[in-house]
């Protein structure tokens, strides 16, 4: 007891104006872990919930885990955390966050999509961590909705759902819908929620409490894969990078991406050298069997069609370029991918 009043006692020497105002009601989240769900995204989601309440010195925010049926979830890291039923644990409940992992084992997907539907039908604000966004858009509910999704997902999402608009954003807040990218972008997510709820200054006092430098917002995009060393290219190299990007599956002609970029073929080629140890040919095709990758573990999409999404002419070359860079073939990665998940 005597360190419980020295530690309330400190809240209010040190912070004398985060006070949330009395007459502000808890406010509910129902979290939605899948099996395989990232800890990660979860405790991200959770802890500055926890920390506001603790700074605030009341209870401004609950959370309850919640599954179709109860019980233990076990997280992608083994640990398993306990949740109960979703019927009544959904009354009262301001938000439902479902937290992705791995693709959902259609044996439970069918519940997972009902437990969400049972909501959007209560009229609860629905959210997503990570891969969540896939069941928010398996089940329908993001039609006509803008969404985000990490960025190995991205691709595959893009292909899955052409019609919902999903972006590189961290996170994205559409009406009733709030998608996160996952890991630590769920705390920017939760601090947006709270600078919006209670103020600039509390926000920024529970992202202290986590060393967390810079609330980030929700224009700020992801920086997956090579996209931060690209931003330290020169901007020729950029410009030739982002010719390539946008050109997976009808791959342009080096010389012509080297006339589109400014410079010329041989110039080209000791630009990538010299910044990034491949040639202009090599950085291209490994670019295009990333997102290969990508499709092969993220989406069921035959491996035939994947090679030319990725503008290989022959599932037999292509499958000869991805063993040759990723030591396994095409058909042997997405079986890893499934026992893995």
């Amino acid at each position: 007891m005597e360190a419980a009043r020295g530690e309330s006692s400190m809240m209010n020497v040190f912070h004398p104006s985060l006070r949330v105002q009395a007459e502000d009601r808890t406010q509910a989240f129902a979290l939605l872990p899948v099996p395989s769900f990232s800890m990660m995204s979860l405790s991200a989601a959770i802890e500055p919930l926890r920390s506001l309440n603790r700074l605030s010195a009341r209870q401004a925010y609950s959370w309850r885990l919640v599954s179709p049926e109860g019980g233990e979830v076990e997280a992608s890291n083994g640990i398993a955390v306990k949740t109960v039923s979703y019927g009544e644990a959904l009354e009262g409940a301001d938000h439902l966050l479902v937290c992705g992992g791995p693709p959902v084992d259609a044996s439970y997907e069918r519940a997972y999509l009902k437990v969400l539907r049972y909501a959007a039908h209560k009229g609860i604000p629905l959210g997503s961590l990570s891969t969540g966004t896939y069941l928010l858009a398996r089940a329908g509910l993001l039609d006509g909705y803008r969404c985000t999704i990490h960025w190995e997902n991205r691709t595959a999402f893009q292909e899955d759902f052409p019609d919902i608009e999903c972006t590189n954003n961290l996170y994205e807040i559409d009406r009733d819908r709030m998608t996160c990218s996952g890991g630590t972008a769920a705390m920017d997510l939760m601090l947006h929620l709270i600078a919006a709820r209670h103020g600039e200054e509390l926000a920024c006092a529970v992202a202290n409490q986590f060393h967390h430098e810079r609330i980030r917002g929700d224009g700020a995009e992801q920086r997956g894969g090579r996209m931060e060393f690209v931003e330290r290219m020169p901007e020729r190299l950029r410009t030739a990078v982002g010719i390539m990007r946008s050109n997976i599956e009808d791959p342009v002609p080096l010389p012509a991406i080297a006339q589109r970029s400014g410079t010329s073929s041989r110039q080209l080629e000791r630009l990538f050298m010299r910044h990034t140890g491949l040639t202009p040919h090599r950085y291209y095709m490994q670019m295009r069997l990333e997102r290969a990758r990508e499709l092969l573990i993220y989406s069921d999409r035959p491996i035939i069609d994947i090679a030319v999404q990725t503008g290989f002419a022959s599932t037999s070359y292509f499958a000869t370029c991805y063993r040759r860079v990723f030591g396994v073939k095409p058909s042997e990665a997405r079986v890893r991918s499934t026992l893995q998940g």
